[in-house]
């Protein structure tokens, strides 16, 4: 558990979701953890700490913050944090630590490491592991064991949605039975775990099992790729495939579909990735709820204002889907910040131009929270920064952007996904039993990554 204080609280390195190539940390970002690492040496001897101490107390998570701040002076977007909070553990503890919002955190993931997928990949497959992980074997740090610990026992989460990488039927690094064991042992903690159904409609078998996934699972919605597919070739919304899906959904009267965009798995995907089709299908089927995972995310797009003309990738194509099909903010169209807010947050500048966008486009009750944890560790960084997390004002006047105020905040983090998902939000008090290792665990280099491309999880 880092008994000697050499990882930061907030976590800011290369680690990817496995969805993407880790894209190399920028100056900037190495800058602000060399001198959060500085910060902490330091205040920890003034306090009488060790550094293992002062690093997992709000104190250290606001130092972090801090350290940011100034490495990205002068920037669009920042961390509201008093400077005294640095020293001051109760201020630090009412800035950042402070347990006050619902955290209803829509994407969730781990794998089953004794599955039978397993089997299918080589034995070198798994080595990208090897970077964090303390355990043999090194898959069990995507395990059940370590999800719970690292959402339920040392975030801030009261409730997650469990969500499904892509597969075909006979080699899912997660089954539903899995699954749903873990909602069972979530349930008996006093928290709550729902579970989506898996669904890729270009694989026939998929399509046949929605009912039995809706009548014997009880899934709260449906989880799609649109980029998968056999043979590598995956689908639109809008074509026939997707509407025979949507169709299908409402019948069952379960009628939330929660579409993985923005982040391709190569090119023969890309443009499937795109989110040319969720304006189409949303103005076409208004009784359907499009949660956007990802936002229309992706890693080579540096966030500016939004500019119709400009027709760039990422977050712009979901707004400019929104826009060009007439589906006005506050509508059936959601916006998902799994990986979206972890990647931003290392670029405070590109990160209030995302969330100013999705915000202002979106509408402020269709923003949701998401981390994809268990990809990244504990959630409970994500969750710090965001809950200090402002846009300056000199953009805010200039595009038209909200204030990041504690009320939306509370809406991004939980209450707008409670609307979506009918359920009654509950706040827990934060578990006494944390024990913080500030690791993460997705692929952090090339290297790592193309080794994850070997397991066949994609």
């Amino acid at each position: 558990m880092d008994p000697e204080g050499k990882r930061l609280p907030i976590k800011v390195d290369t680690t990817s979701n496995g969805e993407f190539v880790p894209v190399p940390l920028s100056a900037r970002n190495r800058l602000g953890n060399r001198l959060a690492h500085e910060a902490a040496t330091e205040r920890a001897k003034r306090l009488g700490l060790s550094r293992r101490q002062f690093l997992i107390s709000a104190s250290g998570a606001a130092s972090t913050l801090l350290a940011f701040n100034d490495a990205n002076a002068m920037s669009g977007g920042y961390f509201d944090v008093p400077p005294a909070a640095a020293m001051d553990q109760q201020l630090a503890q009412a800035t950042v630590g402070a347990k006050r919002e619902f955290i209803f955190d829509v994407q969730g993931h781990f794998v089953d490491p004794s599955g039978a997928w397993t089997k299918k990949a080589s034995p070198s497959a798994f080595n990208w592991a090897n970077t964090s992980c303390t355990k043999t074997p090194h898959l069990d740090c995507l395990g059940p064991d370590e999800f719970v610990k690292d959402v339920f026992r040392d975030s801030d989460t009261d409730m997650m949605v469990l969500s499904f990488v892509p597969s075909a039927p006979d080699s899912e690094p997660l089954t539903i039975q899995a699954a749903d064991a873990v909602r069972q042992i979530v349930d008996k903690m006093g928290k709550r775990l729902l579970v989506h159904g898996r669904v890729q409609p270009n694989e026939p078998r998929d399509l046949d099992r929605m009912a039995e996934l809706r009548d014997k699972w009880k899934v709260v919605a449906w989880k799609t790729y649109t980029q998968f597919g056999p043979g590598g070739k995956g689908f639109y919304l809008s074509d026939a495939v997707g509407t025979t899906f949507i169709e299908k959904a409402r019948l069952l009267g379960v009628k939330t579909i929660c579409v993985h965009k923005g982040l391709p798995f190569g090119p023969r995907s890309y443009e499937h990735s795109q989110c040319s089709d969720v304006g189409v299908v949303a103005k076409r089927f208004p009784d359907v709820n499009f949660l956007i995972y990802h936002s229309g995310f992706v890693t080579d797009v540096k966030e500016l204002a939004y500019d119709h003309a400009a027709r760039r990738d990422g977050i712009d194509t979901l707004i400019r889907s929104l826009v060009d099909n007439g589906v006005k903010p506050g509508s059936n169209v959601y916006a998902e910040l799994g990986s979206t807010w972890r990647f931003l947050m290392r670029e405070p500048e590109q990160a209030a131009h995302g969330i100013g966008k999705l915000i202002k486009y979106c509408g402020e009750d269709n923003v949701l929270w998401g981390t994809d944890s268990i990809w990244y560790g504990s959630p409970q960084d994500q969750i710090q920064a965001f809950r200090t997390f402002q846009i300056g004002a000199e953009l805010r006047e200039k595009h038209g952007y909200a204030e990041m105020t504690p009320q939306l905040k509370a809406k991004i983090f939980g209450l707008n996904a409670a609307k979506v998902y009918g359920v009654t939000p509950i706040l827990h008090r934060a578990s006494e039993e944390r024990a913080p290792h500030f690791l993460t665990y997705g692929p952090k280099s090339r290297r790592d990554f193309f080794d994850f491309l070997r397991s066949n999880v994609l």
